[in-house]
C-alpha cells in the first residue's frame, strides 16, 4: 500500500511569518495536531500543537508575538507520495515521528499520522502497533 492511499489530503499549510495563535487557531478549526510551514511552496518546518506549547506557553513566551519560524522543527522528516506505507512506518519509528508530510515534486500534498495508519484497514495492525511502541519509546 502506497502513503497516498490514507494520507490526509487537506492540508493546510503557514507561512513562517504566521502567528502562534493563528497556526494555534488553525489546529483547532482543522482539528489536526500539527500544521506544515512552506515558504514559496517549499516545506521549511512543520509546527505542533506540542511545539506550541512547549516552546512558547510553557516558556511563558507571547503567541500574540511569536512566528510559526521562533518554534517550528526545521527539515522536517518527510516522504514521498508513492512510497510504500512500510517505509513511512519505518522512518516514524526511527525518529519517533507521529506525523510526516508526504511530498510530491517537492511539495506537501498530504500528510500521514499515527492515527491515519491505525484507522486505515489496509496496513498491517501488528506494523502499527510496532510504530507505536517506538514512537513512544524514550529516546535513546
Amino acid at each position: 500500500m502506497k502513503v497516498d492511499d490514507c494520507m490526509c489530503c487537506n492540508v493546510t499549510c503557514v507561512k513562517p511569518d504566521t502567528t502562534l495563535r493563528e497556526c494555534a487557531k488553525i489546529m483547532s478549526n482543522d482539528d489536526i495536531g500539527c500544521v506544515p510551514v512552506c515558504e514559496n511552496d517549499e516545506l521549511v518546518g512543520i509546527i505542533t500543537d506540542r511545539d506550541i506549547i512547549l516552546r512558547a506557553v510553557a516558556e511563558n513566551k507571547d503567541v500574540n508575538t511569536l512566528t510559526a519560524k521562533d518554534v517550528m522543527t526545521i527539515k522536517p522528516y518527510t516522504c514521498d507520495c508513492g512510497c510504500d506505507v512500510k517505509e513511512a512506518q519505518d522512518v516514524m519509528s526511527e525518529f519517533q515521528i507521529r506525523r510526516i508530510p508526504i511530498m510530491e515534486n517537492g511539495k506537501v500534498v498530504g500528510m500521514l499520522t499515527l492515527g491515519d495508519l491505525a484507522l486505515n484497514n489496509g496496513t498491517d495492525d501488528k506494523e502499527v502497533c510496532k510504530t507505536m511502541k517506538c514512537i513512544c519509546e524514550e529516546s535513546k
